[in-house]
């Protein structure tokens, strides 16, 4: 099988992936706009071959170098996980023939307007939301829903250019930070936790399912420089008090049509047990989520959905052991990493547990934490015991610190 991969270098677990499908006898061609020089060591390894174009945001442009390149051979299936690629892979998928998903439920995964149309048609419980291109027709959205609001892009990815709206002051100090953003989503606020509903999906089946919970939800970290936010993959996703977001989950994919790949979803409980749609994307999460999943059940997450693409079957099988947290810090201070305190007491406490850390390191630039939840990197852990997990991370998000100048 020939299966095309859209930018097999980044994002930062792309080469895994690559991975997945070389493993599991897929013959992979990668295309991007990096020079092969920059792809690393593991994609090059696992690539058949690899095609440069000059832009992956151009599609006549893509189709014309594809067409060159390949000298008449056939691609069986396209297959992209970053975002901005969404749109891309179903409409060479429509122009080359390839099965997957199309670009009517592409669009329904990228376009968080018909997104939400789709699964209320589905009676599937929404957020109240109204599109909106203008600054007077934002204005309007908002006092029809009532504050608070979210204002997000209708094609965002993460928690980018997502701002909670408590009154008309704030609305109007917020609008000039989404000018450059053409459609606006303006939403009920949903209060309540968040959680994530992730799947690896084969024929329309799901075969592999995670639950995260975000500490606190994305909106709250993302405002708050000193937070150290944390994403817990849970080892009992079967408990009843997720029983509803998880059949919601699986109401979302049906609705949706989506057939084979990866998904991310993300849902809110409230506080009366009452759950509600966020959004979801065709591909999986970032920020090592994926990483995650493979701790907590110890299992090839890649390969497994290598798979589902390749031989359309997952029979890689797994067990639920562990709850996962994954706690991202951010450095006190500006300019370049100076020092690290905190880490060695805490290894001796729980080094036994940790199985990934990612602290930038003395002399390293510290990043920009508003960009990116990787932040100044991560310490990753995990225990069979939720509450015990969850009191490992609380000592690293309160105990761990660094510090640049």
């Amino acid at each position: 099988m020939n299966v095309l991969i859209i930018s097999p270098g980044y994002p930062a677990d792309m080469p895994e992936f690559t991975r997945g499908l070389s493993e599991s006898g897929a013959h992979v061609i990668g295309i991007g706009d990096q020079g092969t020089h920059a792809l690393p060591d593991l994609v090059r390894h696992h690539l058949s071959a690899y095609i440069q174009v000059p832009t992956l945001w151009k599609t006549d442009v893509v189709i014309a170098e594809l067409r060159k390149q390949l000298q008449g051979k056939n691609l069986d299936r396209i297959e992209c996980l970053w975002e901005p690629g969404i749109m891309l892979a179903a409409e060479l998928r429509a122009h080359f023939g390839v099965p997957g998903q199309s670009i009517e439920q592409a669009h329904c995964f990228r376009d968080k307007e018909a997104m939400k149309i789709a699964l209320e048609a589905a009676g599937i419980r929404t957020p109240k939301h109204i599109a909106v291109n203008t600054v007077a027709a934002c204005w309007d959205a908002a006092h029809e829903i009532g504050f608070p609001v979210i204002l997000k892009p209708i094609a965002g990815a993460g928690s980018s250019d997502t701002y909670r709206v408590e009154s008309a002051d704030e609305l109007r100090s917020v609008l000039p930070l989404l000018r450059h953003v053409n459609t606006v989503s303006v939403e009920e606020f949903i209060d309540g936790e968040e959680f994530t509903f992730d799947t690896i999906t084969v024929g329309g089946e799901i075969r592999y399912h995670n639950v995260a919970w975000y500490r606190p939800r994305p909106l709250v970290a993302r405002s708050n420089e000193w937070i150290s936010p944390q994403v817990i993959a849970l080892k009992d996703v079967e408990q009843a008090d997720l029983a509803d977001g998880v059949k919601m989950g699986q109401d979302v994919i049906k609705a949706l049509g989506f057939d084979t790949g990866f998904t991310h979803m993300e849902w809110y409980r409230k506080a009366d047990g009452e759950v509600v749609f966020g959004e979801i994307g065709a591909r999986p999460p970032g920020a090592h989520q994926v990483d995650q999943m493979k701790y907590a059940c110890d299992f090839d997450v890649f390969r497994a959905w290598g798979q589902g693409i390749v031989q359309g079957k997952m029979d890689i099988e797994f067990e639920r052991r562990y709850n996962v947290a994954m706690i991202f810090k951010r450095a006190r201070g500006v300019g370049r990493i100076t020092r690290i305190e905190g880490m060695e007491e805490l290894h001796k406490r729980f080094g036994e547990h940790v199985v990934w850390e990612t602290l930038l390191r003395p002399g390293t630039p510290r990043r920009d934490w508003r960009k990116t939840l990787v932040s100044d990197g991560f310490v990753m852990l995990r225990h069979p015991d939720l509450q015990l997990t969850m009191e490992m991370a609380d000592a690293v998000g309160s105990e761990l610190h660094l510090f640049a100048e």
